[in-house]
C-alpha cells in the first residue's frame, strides 16, 4: 500500500460520514461509513426501502461517496460500486450502539439492510488542517511564497 494510500485510509477512519448516492439518480444523502482498507471498500447499514437499496436492488451500481474532515485535514470524491450484502460476519464487525438506535430489533431487524461500496478511484485532498493551515497562510503571508496546505493525489484500487 502507498503512503498515499495510507494516508487515505488512516484519515478516513477518522470521519463518521458523507454523501453517498449512485451515477444513475445522483441523489446524495447523508451516511455513515465503516472503512475497510483490506478491502478496498465502504461498509453502510441501512433500511428497506430507502432510495440506495431500491437502486441496488437488481446488481450493483456506480456510486460516489462525498466526505470532509470537519478538521479540514482530508476531503474526497472517492469512486466505486455499490451493492446489497448480507454478510453476518461484517454485520457483526461494524455493528454499534449507532446502528442499533435505527433499528428496534437489532441486527436481527428485518428492515436491515448492508451496503458494501468497492473502491474503484478516489481523488483526495490531504491538509495540514487547523493550526498548520493558519501558520502556512502567514508565513506565505510574510515571505510571499505560496502556502504548502497538503497534497491533492489520485488513487485507484
Amino acid at each position: 500500500m502507498s503512503d498515499e494510500e495510507q494516508t487515505f485510509w488512516k484519515r478516513l477512519q477518522d470521519i463518521n460520514a458523507g454523501m453517498l448516492g449512485t451515477h444513475e439518480r445522483m441523489k446524495l444523502v447523508p451516511m455513515s461509513h465503516y472503512a475497510d482498507p483490506d478491502e478496498k471498500a465502504l461498509w453502510f447499514i441501512t433500511a428497506e426501502g430507502t432510495d440506495l437499496v431500491e437502486e441496488v436492488k437488481g446488481g450493483a451500481k456506480p456510486a460516489i461517496h462525498v466526505v470532509g474532515d470537519a478538521a479540514g485535514k482530508l476531503w474526497a470524491r472517492i469512486e466505486g460500486r455499490l451493492e446489497l450484502s448480507d454478510d453476518p460476519a461484517k454485520l457483526e464487525e461494524i455493528w454499534n450502539s449507532v446502528a442499533s438506535a435505527w433499528f428496534e430489533e437489532g441486527k436481527r431487524d428485518p428492515d436491515l439492510r448492508l451496503l458494501r461500496f468497492g473502491l474503484s478511484e478516489a481523488e483526495i485532498w490531504s491538509t495540514t488542517g487547523g493550526i498548520g493551515f493558519l501558520y502556512q497562510i502567514a508565513k506565505a503571508n510574510l515571505t510571499g511564497d505560496k502556502p504548502d496546505i497538503g497534497d491533492h493525489f489520485q488513487l485507484r484500487f
